[in-house]
């Protein structure tokens, strides 16, 4: 791969940058909405699988959104003090603690849709260049998990 001579120096050329400014822009687009249903991004983010998939153990939430336990067990028992979930230890295995979306939890779905609808819009992509961005991100997310010489903490 040719690089220019300075490219590796130039703020606005790296690539984690442009991600960061982007990742930052899209969280901020969603804050205002989802602020005037009670929600932050990360609660979304769990209510978006909790909708998805019904009830799910929260090892697997850890997974899906790339946090620690230590993090979303807090923000669970946020949503479970607003009504929006249960937290269940599960009869199968007592270690693990299955996480519903109650009828409440399932009632802001349409209005969080709203809120999807206008962050979507004002991008000012296509649906199909929002649908090839997310996959080429999805795809170089998980290269960068897969690859040996990233630095894990």
């Amino acid at each position: 791969m040719s690089r220019s001579p300075r490219s590796e120096f130039v703020l606005d050329e790296q690539l984690c940058f442009a991600l960061y400014t982007a990742s930052r822009a899209m969280t901020g687009a969603y804050r205002d909405g989802l602020a005037r249903l009670g929600l932050t991004y990360t609660q979304y983010l769990v209510l978006l699988l909790l909708w998805e998939h019904g009830s799910l153990p929260m090892g697997h939430i850890c997974e899906r959104l790339h946090l620690d336990s230590a993090t979303l067990s807090p923000l669970l028992k946020r949503l479970a003090g607003e009504g929006l979930i249960t937290r269940e230890r599960s009869q199968l295995d007592e270690r693990v603690v299955d996480i519903t979306c109650t009828r409440e939890g399932h009632a802001l779905r349409d209005r969080v849709h709203e809120v999807q609808c206008d962050v979507e819009d004002s991008t000012g992509l296509s649906a199909d260049e929002l649908a090839t961005m997310r996959a080429d991100l999805h795809r170089m997310a998980g290269r960068l998990r897969e690859h040996p010489a990233v630095h894990r903490s």
